[in-house]
C-alpha cells in the first residue's frame, strides 16, 4: 500500500471545508529520475472564492452597511447639534431606518470580530473589494458612535432612549 502525504501551505488559517481540491501530475523525465520511477501526484488545496460560500450574506451586508454607515453619520451630526436624534419621519420609518442602521453596524463589527477570532484575519474583501470597504467604515462608524454618545452624556448627562420624547419632537 502506497502512503501518500499532503502539504498544506497557506498564508492564513482556513478550514478544509472552505478549500477546493485541485489535482495535478506531472511527469518526470527519465533523465532526472532518481529513485522516483511513476509520476508524481501533486494535490494543491486552494481556497474557494467568497461568492460561492457566503454570496447572499456578503452581499446583504454590503448593501446594509453602504446605507447604514450615511444614516449613522446623519444621526450622529444630528445628535450632536440638537441633542435629539433623527425625527421619527412618516410612520415612523426614519427612525425604523435609524434603529435598524445602528443594529447593522453593530452585527457587521460582530461579524468581523467572530471571523477575526477564527481565522485570524477580518472579513473577506468581497466583490469590488466593497465587503472590506463596509467593515472599515463600520468600524468608524462605532468609533462615531462612542465618540459622540460620550460627549452627549458628559454634556447632557444622558443619551436620547430608541423612543421619540416630547422634549424633542414635541
Amino acid at each position: 500500500m502506497e502512503a501518500s502525504k499532503m502539504l498544506l501551505l497557506s498564508p492564513s488559517p482556513t478550514t478544509l471545508p472552505s478549500l477546493k481540491r485541485t489535482t495535478h501530475f506531472f511527469i518526470i523525465p527519465q533523465h532526472k529520475r532518481t529513485r522516483l520511477q511513476t509520476p508524481v501526484k501533486v494535490t494543491s488545496m486552494t481556497k474557494e472564492s467568497s461568492e460561492s460560500g457566503n454570496g447572499i450574506v456578503e452581499k446583504a451586508a454590503i448593501g446594509g452597511g453602504l446605507i447604514s454607515t450615511p444614516v449613522i453619520a446623519w444621526s450622529l451630526y444630528t445628535l450632536k447639534t440638537t441633542g435629539c436624534g433623527l425625527p421619527p419621519g412618516p410612520g415612523g420609518s426614519i427612525g425604523a431606518l435609524e434603529g435598524v442602521s445602528y443594529l447593522a453596524v453593530v452585527g457587521i463589527v460582530a461579524w468581523s470580530l467572530y471571523t477575526k477570532g477564527k481565522t485570524g484575519s477580518g472579513l473577506p474583501n468581497g466583490p469590488f473589494g466593497l465587503l472590506g470597504a463596509v467593515e472599515g467604515l463600520s468600524y468608524l462608524s462605532l468609533v462615531a458612535i462612542l465618540v459622540v454618545f460620550g460627549l452627549q452624556f458628559f454634556e447632557q448627562g444622558s443619551i436620547p432612549g430608541p423612543l421619540p420624547s416630547d422634549q424633542c419632537f414635541g
